[in-house]
Formats: C-alpha cells, sequence, structure tokens
C-alpha cells in the first residue's frame, strides 16, 4: 500500500475521533453563544489547524490519478458557490469566512470519503475509531451530568447532558448517527470485539441521549428508527404502522415532558424568532444575509416577545433560507435529493442491502427531522456531508459492514 494511502486511513480515523469537538470552533467566532465550552480556545484552534493539516494530505491523495468527481460532486459545489455569493453580500463577512472554511473543509473530507473508503483496512479503522470515540464523549457527558461538573455548564444547560458539545442538541444530533449506527454495527461486523464495543456504545449514547432532554433529538431518533423498520422490515404494510407508531409514541412522551429540564420560556420565544426569520427571508430572498449573518440582523427585525439575540432561526431550513438566501436553499435541497436517489438506487440494485448503509441513511433522515426545528452546527458541519459520503459507499454492492 502507498504511504499516501497509509495516511489517508490515518487522517480518517483523526477526523471521526475529533467530531465530538467540532462545536468548540463556534468558540472561533465573535458571537455571543447561548453556552458553555469545555474546551479551551487554545485547543480549539489547535484543532482547526490539525484538520488544515488533513486537509492538505486530503487533497494530495485526490490529485492523484485517476481523477475523479465526488458522486455528489455538482450538487455540492453548487451549494458551496451559493455560500460563497451569500459571503460576497453578506452582513457578517468575518464569521462568515470561518463558516466557508469550515464547510470547505467538510466537503473535502465528503470527496476523500467518496473516493478512497475502499482502502483495505479503511472502513475497520474509521468504525472501530467512530465507535471508541463517541462512546467515550457518551461516557463524558453522563459522567458531566452525574457529578455537576463543570457546575457552570450544569446550571446553564439545566441538567441536561452536553458533554463536549455546547449545547445538548448538538449532543442530541450527534446521537442522532451515532446510536443507529453503532446499532447496525454490533448486528453486522464481521469483528466480534467490535460487535461487543459497539453494543457498549449504543448502551450508552441511549443514556446520554435520554440525558439531553432534547425534545427535537428525541422526535428525530424516533424518525429514524422508523426509517431503519420501514427499510429492513418485511413486514408489508405492517411495518409503516411500526414505524408511524414509534413517531407518535416519541411525540406523546416529549408532549408529557415538554418542560422538562428546559426553560419554558422557550416554549414561546422560538416561534417569535421563526416569524423573525421569515421577516429576514422577505427582506432579502434571492442571497440571504450570509453565513452566520442571522445573529447581526436579529436584534432589528426580532418581535417585542422575542429573546434579545439569537445566533441561527431555530430551524436548519430558516436559517438556510435566511443566511443563504433562495439560491443557497435549493442548492441544499438539490444535495439531499441527489443523495436520496443515489442510495436508493445503490441500496435497492444490491442483493446484501448493508445493514450499516441503512443506519447511517436513517441518521441522516434523523437529523432531516431535527432541523425542521433546530439548527446543529455539528451536523452542518462535521457529519451531513461525511455522513452521505460513508452511506453512498457502505450501499455500494452491500459493502461497508467492517
Amino acid at each position: 500500500m502507498k504511504l499516501l494511502d497509509r495516511l489517508q486511513i490515518v487522517a480518517s480515523a483523526i477526523a471521526v475521533a475529533s467530531i465530538p469537538f467540532f462545536p468548540s470552533f463556534i468558540t472561533l467566532t465573535n458571537v455571543a453563544f447561548p453556552g458553555v465550552s469545555v474546551v479551551p480556545l487554545p485547543l480549539a484552534i489547535a484543532l482547526l489547524a490539525l484538520m488544515l493539516v488533513l486537509a492538505v494530505v486530503a487533497s494530495a491523495a485526490l490529485l492523484q490519478a485517476p481523477r475523479r468527481a465526488p458522486t455528489l460532486g455538482r450538487p455540492l459545489l453548487a451549494w458551496l458557490g451559493a455560500c460563497a455569493l451569500a459571503l460576497a453580500f453578506g452582513l457578517n463577512p468575518r464569521d462568515g469566512a470561518v463558516f466557508l472554511g469550515i464547510f470547505g473543509l467538510s466537503m473535502l473530507w465528503h470527496a476523500e470519503i467518496d473516493r478512497y473508503y475502499d482502502l483495505p483496512g479503511m472502513a475497520r479503522t474509521i468504525w472501530w475509531t467512530y465507535i471508541i470515540s463517541g462512546t467515550l464523549a457518551s461516557l463524558a457527558a453522563i459522567a458531566m451530568v452525574v457529578t455537576r461538573v463543570p457546575a457552570v455548564q450544569y446550571t446553564i444547560a439545566n441538567g441536561r447532558a452536553v458533554g463536549t458539545f455546547v449545547l445538548p442538541g448538538e449532543l442530541a444530533g450527534y446521537l442522532l448517527f451515532f446510536l443507529p449506527i453503532s446499532y447496525a454495527l454490533a448486528r453486522s461486523a464481521r469483528s466480534a470485539a467490535l460487535r461487543r464495543l459497539s453494543w457498549i456504545g449504543c448502551g450508552c449514547g441511549a443514556i446520554a441521549m435520554v440525558l439531553t432532554f432534547s425534545r427535537t433529538g428525541w422526535v428525530g431518533l424516533a424518525a429514524g428508527i422508523a426509517f431503519l423498520i420501514v427499510m429492513r422490515s418485511r413486514a408489508g404494510h405492517a411495518r409503516f404502522v411500526q414505524g408511524a407508531a414509534i413517531i407518535v409514541a416519541a411525540l406523546a412522551i416529549v408532549l408529557m415532558l415538554f418542560n422538562e429540564h428546559h426553560n419554558p420560556s422557550e416554549n414561546f420565544t422560538r416561534l417569535s424568532i421563526w416569524l423573525a426569520a421569515l421577516g429576514v427571508i422577505d427582506r432579502f430572498p434571492l442571497t440571504g444575509v450570509g453565513p452566520f449573518g442571522f445573529s447581526k440582523i436579529y436584534p432589528l427585525v426580532r418581535l417585542p416577545d422575542g429573546d434579545a439575540t439569537a445566533f441561527h432561526a431555530h430551524s436548519m431550513y430558516l436559517t438556510f433560507f435566511a443566511e443563504l438566501g433562495v439560491v443557497g436553499f435549493l442548492a441544499f435541497c438539490w444535495v439531499i435529493w441527489s443523495f436520496a436517489r443515489e442510495f436508493w438506487r445503490r441500496w435497492n440494485a444490491s442483493a446484501q442491502r448493508s445493514l450499516l448503509a441503512t443506519a447511517i441513511a436513517a441518521g441522516v433522515f434523523g437529523a432531516l427531522v431535527q432541523g425542521l426545528i433546530d439548527t446543529v452546527s455539528v451536523v452542518i458541519f462535521g457529519l451531513l456531508l461525511p455522513m452521505l459520503a460513508y452511506g453512498l459507499a457502505a450501499a455500494r454492492s452491500g459493502s461497508g459492514d467492517a
């Protein structure tokens, strides 16, 4: 195996292991975010520098012959171009440049996965690292709740699990992928040791998810589980009934625990933020206010009963529309549609129909459902694009069940 190929495996392992620390990148911006990062600023800067080094390695590998564009290359480039256009006409060029840079790194990661996932040892190394990292992240989040350390984070989060993530919703967004993937690996991994570790990770992740008390996370997870049942079950039309029952049960639990570990005011201010986002869209419909620009214009359009500040529109879709305009929003829709179409083609044509591939797609679906009423930065920057590539790679000929 070539040295550059070995470096690709190492770089991919480091990248997936670092995902729980990605939310700390918000400390590189000048916005006042409503949470606590347990990652010191110097470490966040060092982590970003490490990601840049990994990007150089990935770029060198992608320039090797034969060169080829990733499967989702055109829609992804369209989305990146829309982000650059919104930045050029936006209201927050400094933080928007950070957005564009991190988003570009995520796209590069996607392209690297698309091309090199089938390298000997790549899938095995990635999933071992991912399960170890996710299990440790879940245990850390649980331990912080039990010990109430750090006290500031415990207080601001109202006793909810956060861990290395800035907000409970971000931990929940991470677990939307980790839980179905760890379950799939526990069932299908070739290594008995990885299967055992995946069961442990799945259990720890489930406890951490409950402790987030994230209503959007719980509903998103229910949607992901329903997706997995519909795709994998042989029960005919009954599988749709089972999937719908899970979502209804999750909604019932959320309603019963509506204000559990939440500030009750959140139930009303979020509505006003959505209305403010619609006001932003009405004023800047074409290219939006630029990446990370929503927080700049929000004080000028907020309703009287709204929060004084809002970092985003509390909806991934409204945030994209407000910050990237109709051009960026349609480019995002093109990416998701292209993934769904290609995933279905590969999954349906495969005799094995990889459980891992289905679990990754379930995570994507769950994150898209969560995104209806929340904006989760770790999903947008650290999970969505890589997981789209992992899902397509694992669906290819039923490969990828490490």
